[in-house]
């Protein structure tokens, strides 16, 4: 009865005592319960998988194929913008540059100028106005990446002129071409005169700096060339009678054909002093900013 009683408490409490230990000590419980010729479980499954889904992960997208890569050129250094002042020979002025590649940029640029001046020639007074006037277009190109630059240009619009008011007093003598004449005293000689050159000429520049600097915002320019503008062309409108050396033998200046050709003859004579600046100097300095 005894021994019946006892398999009886065995059969129902041996069930109850075992799921007790493997709540309380679970990885005893586990290695106890399994074979011992089974593979030790992890304490930690996920901690080993993941390595193992890392490199499946990267094994996956190394076989994917690969986007192009943007140029490091076409798309960080095009279409940067600069703006700047400069003084130069031809007149203060501003300016705007825009990079197209990394060793090429597009520049325009404005010059404005005036100043007044009495001066005389040949006996004749002129009250003169220097107006420089002109429209700049660059091409600069950096052989080495950045500073000296390489700039064939072109002068779009060439307003740089003289004009003045002519005017000899009454008695007093003047020469036109190589002839010597004497203002009448009653009707004195005046009139204008206007000295330009081609409305738009090449230019040639070199120079260090760059109005659009890839690196940093502020900028210097320095630069020095040639503007091929040609011969200058010198028109004086000349009224009032002029008289021959001794007073007298007076004509009319305007209409004239003895003095209209040495009118002309004078104009040839002043282009031709002026001849070296077919080849205009440049000369200028600058400072910038780019966006």
């Amino acid at each position: 009865m005894r021994k019946l009683w006892v398999r009886k408490l065995y059969r129902y409490f041996a069930p109850a005592l075992f799921c007790a230990a493997s709540i309380a000590f679970p990885n005893y419980c586990a290695a106890a319960a399994a074979d011992d010729n089974s593979p030790p479980v992890a304490e930690n499954p996920r901690a080993d998988a993941q390595p193992a889904s890392r490199a499946a992960l990267d094994s996956d997208r190394a076989g994917e194929p690969q986007g192009p890569r943007k140029a490091r050129t076409g798309t960080r250094e095009a279409g940067l913008v600069g703006i700047g002042i400069h003084a130069s020979l031809l007149g203060p002025g501003g300016e705007v540059g825009v990079s197209l590649a990394s060793k090429l940029n597009v520049r325009g640029g404005v010059n404005f100028f005036q100043y007044d001046r009495t001066f005389n020639h040949d006996g004749v007074s002129y009250k003169g106005q220097l107006q420089l006037r002109s429209g700049e277009l660059h091409l600069d190109f950096y052989p080495f990446g950045h500073g000296f630059h390489l700039s064939p240009s072109l002068l779009v619009y060439n307003g740089n002129n003289l004009n003045g008011n002519a005017n000899v007093p009454g008695g007093s003598s003047f020469t036109l071409g190589s002839t010597t004449y004497v203002s009448d005293p009653t009707n004195p000689i005046a009139g204008t005169g206007k000295l330009d050159f081609a409305k738009a000429a090449p230019t040639a520049l070199f120079g260090f700096g760059n109005l659009v600097p890839r690196s940093k915002h502020f900028a210097t320019n320095f630069e020095m060339g040639v503007v091929f503008e040609g011969a200058a062309r010198t028109k004086l409108n000349l009224t009032g009678s002029a008289c021959d050396p001794a007073g007298a033998n007076c004509v009319n200046a305007a209409t004239d054909p003895g003095v209209q050709a040495n009118i002309a003859a004078e104009q040839t004579k002043i282009n031709n002093k002026l001849s070296p600046f077919k080849y205009y100097p440049i000369i200028s300095f600058g400072f910038g900013y780019r966006f």
